[in-house]
């Protein structure tokens, strides 16, 4: 294709799938989509061969869940409405409340739904702090001196999330503060979500360590169910976002490419996070050092919408391909139209080698978002 588009790799999905199926077995352990990282609908039917449920923190997502991908949600929202609420709960098996005061709001206005506490162990590794939920002054879950010693009967569970593309190391130190916090409620539950950010399908993850922890969770608290929500762990490493170049300008010596796709548009968490994707056949320079060094720009008209430095090993040329590797997940879910910028189409390559594509978005789209 001449236009941009990311392609998820059917081989690759599965591959991941399968790898997060065996750890559930393994830990005996729970483990379900985090749509918030991932939501592409028309790859559900995949993911039904492997896992049974997903987690949601809106309508939408809870409505995803229940209507498209089968299965009542895992939700949990940092302020319920009254609008929404019962429409979510209708869609949900399991509710997690992120207040004393909106359990106290909302929990009698339905029945048959598992409700659970968000509680914040006030302890977290990830540095960034846009990412980070424990930071001082979090709006998420409650700290243990503000629990009741005895917890409301109809809450069964508590929500923990705390990693962000974290190492089972991390998860094993931040195991123990968790323990040492809300373990006297334990006896009280039935089961406990830790969350999501568990990479355990990067390459240097320590699965056994990941498994090891659980089996000894499970044999000081048997009665407890545990599950995880990752959501980059299901699409990492599943394809890439294919740009080309459209312009090379300069200015005081800097080489910029101009792509058809934008980093504020398309790759949001570059910005954010900040960090430096991988781009095929190019190498990430601290500077301009060759004339072949590119910083890599994108389409729209945001001043800061571009990264650098990249070094290839030819002339870029317009028309050329770029290609920015792993862009499946934390993509599709946060890209934007602002400025009207073409939006890349969506493809998955089938494990045939066919190219499918899922969706190509127009005016209409972009359009219809001002209705």
């Amino acid at each position: 294709m001449t236009t941009p588009i990311y392609i998820i790799e059917e081989t690759k999905l599965r591959r991941n799938l399968q790898f997060i199926a065996d750890i559930a077995a393994k830990a005996d352990i729970e483990i379900i989509l985090a749509f918030k990282a991932f939501a592409l609908w028309k790859t559900f039917p995949i993911f039904r061969e492997y896992i049974h449920a997903t987690t949601a923190s809106s309508l939408s997502e809870a409505r995803l869940a229940y209507e498209v991908f089968g299965a009542p949600a895992h939700t949990y929202s940092p302020a319920y409405t009254d609008e929404e609420f019962p429409e979510i709960a209708a869609c949900s098996s399991h509710l997690t409340f992120n207040s004393l005061s909106q359990y106290e709001r909302f929990h009698d206005q339905t029945k048959g739904v598992s409700y659970g506490l968000r509680v914040n162990p006030e302890y977290s590794e990830i540095e960034t702090l846009l990412y980070n939920p424990c930071a001082p002054g979090t709006r998420f879950g409650i700290s243990a001196e503000k629990l009741p010693k005895q917890l409301p009967s109809d809450i069964k569970g508590f929500h923990c999330h705390c990693h962000c593309e974290s190492g089972a190391d991390v998860f094993q130190r931040t195991l123990a503060h968790i323990e040492e916090k809300f373990s006297p409620w334990f006896p009280q539950l039935e089961w406990i979500n830790f969350g999501g950010g568990h990479l355990m399908t990067r390459k240097d993850y320590d699965v056994e360590l990941l498994i090891s922890l659980m089996q000894d969770f499970h044999r000081r608290y048997p009665w407890l169910k545990v599950i995880l929500e990752p959501g980059s762990a299901f699409a990492w490493q599943t394809g890439p976002l294919v740009a080309h170049v459209v312009d090379v300008v300069e200015d005081h010596r800097i080489r910029t490419a101009i792509l058809d796709v934008s980093f504020t548009c398309h790759m949001p968490d570059c910005l954010e996070m900040p960090y430096f994707p991988e781009v095929r056949g190019a190498i990430h320079q601290d500077e301009s050092d060759t004339d072949f060094t590119y910083r890599l720009g994108g389409n729209s008209c945001l001043s800061g919408d571009f990264m650098g430095y990249w070094r290839f090993d030819h002339a870029l040329e317009v028309g050329e391909e770029v290609i920015f590797e792993d862009m499946i997940h934390y993509t599709t879910v946060k890209t934007n139209m602002f400025n009207g910028i073409s939006h890349p189409a969506i493809g998955m390559q089938k494990s045939n080698g066919e190219l499918m594509i899922l969706r190509e978005f127009g005016f209409e789209d972009y359009k219809n978002r001002m209705d």
